[in-house]
């Protein structure tokens, strides 16, 4: 039987958290095998910017953080599991890729 893995990202760990936990709840209700939510490192983005503007005085750097947090869920394929698990809603924040594995 063929597994789906569900890869999700988003920079909101809470809206992460709630669309993994609907995956979950709509593979349990149709009684399919699943694994996860797997939680992958969190990627960091950081830009440094100069707090002057003007280019005067002493270099002083702010730096903007942004974080990336990952979850990874394996379900076994099922035709019918899969399109439940496509009408769930999800935020916009929220990036969403299924991949078919064998």
């Amino acid at each position: 039987m063929q597994k789906a893995r569900i890869k999700l990202a988003s920079p909101d760990y809470k809206q992460l958290n709630e669309v993994s936990a609907k995956i979950i709840e709509v593979a349990r209700r149709t009684g399919i095998k699943f694994s996860g939510p797997i939680p992958l490192p969190t990627r960091k983005l950081v830009v440094p910017t100069r707090k002057s503007p003007a280019g005067g005085g002493t270099e002083t750097y702010e730096r903007w953080q942004m974080r990336i947090h990952k979850r990874i869920i394996d379900i076994e394929s099922d035709e019918r599991t899969l399109r439940k698990v496509m009408h769930i809603e999800i935020p916009e924040q929220v990036h969403i890729e299924i991949e078919l594995i064998e």
